[in-house]
């Protein structure tokens, strides 16, 4: 992936896509640590950031600092992410003063799922509108070097766009917005589930389950290891 894209972010949808878990709210701090070191061994072109998970920032910017700084120094990684809005630009603008990089999250924030109640699109009402373009404003003036915008009707993508300086860079925010930005197990065809907002480029779902029906049956058939797999006694 780094040959092609502008920016690798190590999304603490890990939790899911890797460990199983049912949403991002168990994912901790050194599981994005391990992470972020993994696609740093093999990043020489992308800008890596790195989320910061449910916990470790909403305490305030001084405990949002500690992290930040453990992730850069542990990971080598470049930015952080969090999700933002009015209640977190004192922290953005409190790391951005510091030194920390940071990239935003409107819209649909997976670290609110209990709040919020699921996985559902923002923005599709007056009151819901108003809140995503604060949230989006008030975390560019903050500082944040860009903003995801995550699950929002295309107009109020292409409004947040326009009102705000920092590249907008859109998961289910149509095309709208500056950027794009897919989970990369979900672009790789690696889930039965597709959600809306996502194109298959590649089914390696089926390709990985038949690669390993078609070794199971060399395997119990003793068709694998063949002579040409084998070592000999000179």
């Amino acid at each position: 992936m780094d040959p092609h894209c502008d920016v690798l972010l190590v999304g603490d949808s890990v939790g899911m896509v890797v460990h199983g878990l049912p949403n991002t709210i168990g994912v901790t701090l050194d599981m994005m640590i391990l992470h972020g070191q993994a696609v740093m061994r093999g990043a020489s072109h992308a800008l890596v950031v790195v989320d910061m998970p449910f916990g470790s920032y909403e305490a305030g910017p001084e405990q949002a600092f500690a992290n930040a700084v453990r992730i850069l120094k542990e990971t080598g990684a470049q930015a952080v992410k969090l999700e933002s809005g009015p209640t977190v630009a004192d922290t953005i603008r409190y790391l951005v003063q510091r030194g920390i990089p940071v990239m935003g999250h409107v819209g649909l924030r997976p670290q609110a799922v209990n709040v919020d109640g699921g996985f559902k699109a923002k923005g599709r009402n007056d009151a819901e509108r108003e809140k995503v373009i604060l949230e989006a404003v008030s975390t560019d003036e903050a500082g944040a070097f860009a903003i995801v915008v995550e699950g929002v009707a295309a107009d109020l993508a292409e409004e947040i766009t326009r009102r705000v300086a920092a590249p907008t860079i859109g998961i289910g925010a149509s095309n709208a917005c500056d950027g794009q930005i897919l989970v990369s197990d979900d672009m790789l065809g690696l889930f039965d589930w597709t959600p809306k907002f996502v194109r298959h480029y590649a089914g390696l779902r089926t390709e990985i389950g038949d690669a390993v029906a078609a070794y199971a049956k060399d395997v119990q058939d003793r068709s694998f290891p063949a002579q040409e797999e084998t070592y000999f006694a000179k």
